[in-house]
């Protein structure tokens, strides 16, 4: 599939209402609910009603995530696909290496993603023509050539859309602002990122926005859980 170069270009209303236009209903959002997800939402809520909204219940996420959840369900009236790992794989990879397994080697931390992020989403992605994602070129230095409009071959060539892949830190936040979007109040106690509880904490000022994410891995790279695979994705 071939895009107009003019879409790289586009605002991210502009790319989200070409992705409505284009692949309506056989599309979905893939949020966890951080400060870019609630943004993509208030958005689609404005093109258009009935736009698949789905996120990864890992079953180890923070409460206050659950509370934006809901908040954003009772704000924009919205139905929530909440997606979740097989019990089977969960109870197999636990009674094998340990509940907390991601502390002990980047293997074992890619192994729970895998289980718990990766797979339910190959899963709910196979009926799709087009998922939308919150990523940014500014999160971290894997996701540097993120582009508006991509094709994930990593799911079967459908189509990525990124609409703030060259959205600021502070573009996100006035945004939310100005249009009293409800967030994660996670964000307010110095976490920029955020995933599951045991693997988030809060960073210090100056830190690097992905430095609370698996805080006791050194290489950058490789704090990616699979999601968004090939260098900048994850």
């Amino acid at each position: 599939m071939e895009f107009s170069p003019e879409l790289q270009s586009s605002s991210a209303e502009g790319v989200l209402t070409w992705a409505v236009q284009a692949f309506h209903p056989r599309m979905a959002l893939v949020t966890s609910f951080a400060a870019e997800g609630v943004v993509i939402i208030d958005m689609l809520s404005r093109i258009r009603a009935g736009v698949r909204v789905l996120t990864l219940d890992t079953g180890r996420l923070c409460p206050e995530t659950y509370d934006v959840m809901e908040a954003i369900r009772e704000r924009y009236g919205m139905p929530i696909e909440v997606l979740f790992p097989r019990a089977e794989a969960v109870e197999a990879m636990t009674r094998e290496e340990g509940v907390n397994l991601f502390y002990h080697s980047v293997e074992g931390r890619k192994r729970c993603c895998a289980v718990r992020k990766v797979e339910p989403l190959d899963r709910a992605l196979g009926g799709l023509d087009a998922w939308i994602t919150g990523l940014r070129r500014g999160q971290a230095t894997t996701r540097t050539d993120v582009q508006k409009v991509e094709i994930d071959s990593h799911h079967g060539g459908i189509v990525k859309l990124n609409p703030l892949a060259d959205w600021t830190w502070d573009q996100v936040w006035d945004y939310i602002r100005a249009h009293d979007v409800p967030y994660n109040t996670l964000h307010d106690r110095g976490y920029p990122s955020i995933g599951c509880a045991p693997c988030t904490r809060a960073v210090a000022p100056g830190e690097d926005i992905r430095a609370g994410r698996w805080w006791w891995e050194q290489d950058p790279v490789a704090k990616e859980c699979g999601l968004h695979p090939a260098g900048h994705r994850g």
